[in-house]
């Protein structure tokens, strides 16, 4: 599978996937924002990363606003709140075979960008 999980209108993600030509490299996109992810292609994504909270980003402006920093979250938790609210997914998310990276941290972008 070759595929990224996407937000259009995220500036982050349109300098990811252009430094990384992932379209032109045949890469599946998905933008999470109209086309939600489904509870399967989580669960895939999951399988692949080793937890939900692996998926989970902190940096969405409703996990402050929610209080979600001063609760003790489960995998559980973690699932459902990303699967309710598409910003609580680590974006950007290339799965390539069975690696997966999530994010946009330096080292993760640098990894996406030599993907064939």
């Amino acid at each position: 599978m070759k595929k990224a999980y996407c937000v259009a209108t995220c500036s982050t993600c349109q300098r990811i996937m252009q430094d990384s030509n992932l379209i032109k490299k045949g890469y599946a996109y998905q933008n999470i924002k109209e086309d939600k992810i489904t509870p399967q292609q989580l669960d895939e994504m999951k399988d692949l990363i080793g937890s939900y909270e692996a998926l989970f980003s902190r940096r969405a402006l409703k996990y402050k606003s929610m209080g979600l920093k001063d609760k003790k979250l489960t995998e559980k938790d973690y699932r459902d709140l990303i699967l309710q609210e598409y910003t609580f997914l680590k974006r950007p998310v290339v799965i390539s075979g069975k690696k997966i990276f999530s994010g946009s941290e330096k080292k993760t972008v640098a990894e996406v960008v030599k993907l064939k």
